[in-house]
């Protein structure tokens, strides 16, 4: 079966670049016509760039890489081990994070809708959201994450696709990446991509 509308389609930087302009088109009408201001705008802006985003989910991993109780913690109960680190709020009120290992590679998806833990990962990508996505990934995960991201999960490693909820979403914790000892927090965060916590990339190498 052909999937009609592949996920690397829908995420071409030709696609990004029409929805950033029709979305640029729409706030100066609703600015102009008075109904939403710049300061709005920039505020909203704002949050989902320092306050809400994979920022802090990158965080928290980096925080679990380097302390073995967080970790434990994180992974019995991730929506309270996030709120140790001020992280917490919609959309994200029953995490549940997955540890990758060498013998299994999470996925998340959402086959429903949407459903994304929005404090540690910020807003959806568009790809996300597609019924290409939410289909091919779980029918046939290791061949989507070859072809749609380029991403090759050996043989030998299992991959458990996870499907998220309203009631309950999940995000991953990757595995830290060689030749990271004596990192700091903050060296091992800035390794960390939205990809990774949601399982169809890698994180960036250590240097």
């Amino acid at each position: 079966m052909t999937v009609p509308h592949t996920v690397a389609a829908a995420a071409t930087p030709e696609h990004q670049a029409e929805v950033a302009a029709r979305v640029k088109a729409v706030e100066s009408i609703l600015i102009e016509k008075g109904l939403m201001s710049t300061e709005a705008v920039d505020r909203v802006a704002e949050i989902y760039e320092y306050e809400v985003g994979p920022q802090l989910g990158a965080k928290a991993v980096a925080k679990a890489w380097s302390d073995p109780e967080y970790k434990s913690r994180l992974l019995e109960n991730a929506t309270a081990a996030c709120a140790e680190l001020g992280i917490g709020g919609l959309q994200g009120e029953e995490m549940v994070a997955v540890e990758d290992t060498d013998d299994v590679h999470h996925v998340i998806v959402c086959t429903l809708c949407s459903c994304y833990p929005w404090p540690v990962l910020g807003l959806p990508p568009n790809w996300y959201k597609q019924p290409a996505y939410r289909a091919r990934i779980v029918r046939e995960p290791r061949k989507a994450l070859r072809e749609e991201f380029g991403y090759d999960v050996p043989d030998s490693t299992e991959v458990r696709v996870w499907d998220s909820s309203s009631e309950l979403r999940y995000w991953v914790l990757p595995q830290r990446p060689a030749g990271t000892e004596g990192y700091t927090e903050e060296q091992l965060a800035a390794l960390v991509t939205r990809e990774s916590l949601i399982g169809v990339g890698p994180t960036k190498a250590a240097g």
